[in-house]
């Protein structure tokens, strides 16, 4: 009787956390999308950017976010545990996203994008790449 007991309240507890896992993914598209408009603005007005380099930054962003959290979400369904294999998809998006900005921006906003810490993040990336 005990071990019943135990089955369904294990039963519900976990279809209630699945419930609440899919509603915290619901509502985090559009959070993603919000901080993607809110990255491009940033990035609009530290940089001096015009509207056709917004459109792409705006472009580049929400596919290159958007790829990396479906190979992410391959890995989770897949029960990867390596932390180091999360990293690295991570690492390979945001040097893509780098590579499109240097194609995108003039140099003074190529310059101006590395002092804003894009540079540190680039290191930090690039120690990694060699440490594996």
């Amino acid at each position: 009787m005990k071990f019943r007991l135990i089955c369904a309240l294990a039963s519900f507890l976990l279809g209630a956390l699945a419930q609440n896992a899919f509603a915290q993914q619901k509502s985090e598209a559009p959070d993603l999308f919000e901080q993607i408009e809110t990255e491009a603005d940033r990035l609009q007005r530290v940089l001096d950017l015009e509207d056709w380099q917004v459109f792409y930054v705006d472009s580049t962003l929400k596919h290159d976010y958007s790829a990396m959290q479906a190979e992410v979400q391959k890995f989770a369904a897949a029960k990867v545990s390596n932390s180091d294999m999360y990293v690295a998809v991570q690492d390979k998006w945001l040097d893509k996203i780098d590579s499109t900005y240097k194609r995108i921006f003039t140099p003074e906003q190529w310059a101006a994008y590395l002092k804003q810490g894009a540079a540190k993040a680039q290191k930090a990336r690039a120690k990694r790449k060699a440490k594996n």
